[in-house]
Order: C-alpha cells, then sequence, then structure tokens
C-alpha cells in the first residue's frame, strides 16, 4: 500500500546526499508522493529532485527570508495546486560552549532551525487551510530534551526547543482546519553531519546509551516522517516523537 499516493510534499533543506531531507524525500516518492525540495543551493536541489525522477523538483530557497519561503511555496502551489505535506527539515547546529556563543552564532541557529519552520509554515498553511487537510513534520532533536547533544551548542538546543513549543502552539491553532503539525526528535543518526566527527572511543560511549545498541540511521527518522505525514496519525497533532533507539527512555 502506498500511504502517499496522489500527495504532494515539500522537504526544505532536502538536498544532501546522506541527510535526512533526502532519505525522507526518498520514502515519501515510494509510498506515492510528489515532492518538492527546498535547499540553499539550487543546483544540488534540483540534483536531488532529478534523482527521484522525473516528476519532482528542486528549488533554491533560504528558510530564513520570509518572501524566499512564500516565492518558492508559490513556484510550487503553480506547478501542482496544492501542497499536502511540509517537513521543516532545514537546520544547522554548532558545537560551542555557553560562552563561547557570540551574538552570530546564535542568530545563525536559531534563525536557520527556528524562524525557518515557522516562516515555511506560514507560506503553505493557507493552501492547507483551503484544502482543508494538510500535515507539517517539524525536526526537532533529542538536544532540545535533555538540554544538549553530542554536536549542538547550548543555542542549538534552545532553537530545537523553540521547534517544539512552535509545534504545539501551531498544532492547536491549526487543528480546527484539520491542519496536523507533529515533531520529530532524532537521537544519534548517521548523516553528513556526524559523518568522521567521532573518535572510535566517542562512538563506543554514544553506543552504550543506546539500549537498541546501534546508531540511528536516516531512514529511521524518514519513517516517522512518513507515517506523521499519512493518514496513519490522522488523530495526531502536537505530538512529538522520539527516535532515539530508547536513549532517552524515562
Amino acid at each position: 500500500m502506498k500511504l502517499l499516493e496522489g500527495r504532494y510534499a515539500v522537504i526544505t533543506g532536502g538536498a544532501g546526499p546522506r541527510g535526512l531531507g533526502k532519505a525522507m524525500a526518498r520514502m515519501f516518492t515510494e509510498h506515492g508522493a510528489t515532492v518538492a525540495i527546498l535547499d540553499l543551493d539550487r543546483d544540488a536541489a534540483q540534483g536531488a529532485a532529478a534523482d527521484l525522477g522525473n516528476d519532482h523538483i528542486g528549488l533554491a530557497c533560504d528558510v530564513t527570508d520570509k518572501a524566499a519561503c512564500d516565492d518558492a511555496v508559490a513556484a510550487v502551489l503553480t506547478r501542482w495546486g496544492q501542497i499536502d505535506v511540509l517537513v521543516n527539515n532545514a537546520g544547522i547546529t554548532q558545537p560551542l560552549k555557553i560562552m563561547d556563543i557570540a551574538p552570530e552564532n546564535y542568530d545563525a541557529v536559531l534563525d536557520v532551525n527556528l524562524r525557518g519552520t515557522l516562516y515555511a509554515s506560514q507560506a503553505v498553511i493557507p493552501a492547507m487551510r483551503a484544502a482543508g487537510r494538510g500535515s507539517i513534520v517539524n525536526i526537532s532533536s533529542v538536544s532540545a530534551q535533555r538540554g544538549g547533544g553530542i554536536f549542538g551548542g547550548p543555542h542549538y538546543s534552545a532553537a530545537k526547543g523553540g521547534v517544539l513549543g512552535l509545534t504545539k502552539a501551531m498544532a492547536r491553532e491549526l487543528a480546527p482546519d484539520n491542519v496536523r503539525v507533529n515533531a520529530i526528535c532524532p537521537g544519534f543518526i548517521a548523516t553528513d553531519i556526524t559523518a568522521g566527527k567521532l573518535t572510535p572511543e566517542q562512538e563506543r560511549g554514544i553506543l552504550e546509551g543506546i539500549p537498541m545498541g546501534r546508531v540511528g540511521q536516516a531512514s529511521d527518522v524518514a519513517g516517522c516522517a512518513l507515517f506523521l505525514a499519512s493518514e496513519l496519525s490522522a488523530y495526531c497533532t502536537g505530538t512529538e516523537v522520539d527516535v532515539n533507539g530508547g536513549s532517552l527512555i524515562h
């Protein structure tokens, strides 16, 4: 059964070859969706879309620029006429300690992770409201829940914590319009961001804290996103779903 047959999805930050966005895009297309990949790099976005097949599109979009988000979504709507799913995946991290966070560091991390989630959502909400349905999936992090992760500094935790608050507030406001908003909190996932950043000792330490005994894969997050994007989760809104192999059981 194809869970997203006839549905149209927009994924921000989806061009990285080993990133979460590309994995979600691939799984969505396998389940019948047509996908638009938005990324800072137009060529990378178009290349990633081409990898998925002929019907998919890649567009340049800086999610920290509200006009850019509006323009990208307008282009998608002109082509498709509808957007059923938005995945707010675009994000950056910085491994800084609290006293090392300069104003420009704070601005960059908060803008991409939190402001970008707001702006991309604002761009698609009118079309979803008009259609009387929609699913927005926000990517937060275990860092928001435990107060820091492996790579992200405190400003990253704050940004991803803000994503959780925004998710719940949006879900509450949009529920009467049948637009659902949920968040995913990945733990340690093997992606381009984490590749080559850990010593063998560090990786062993991480694995010791994961009851399932393995590092997460991008496909693990993609499967959760597929569930939240599809009608299987029709009565789920305002939730945060942990994808961490049990590392935050409490």
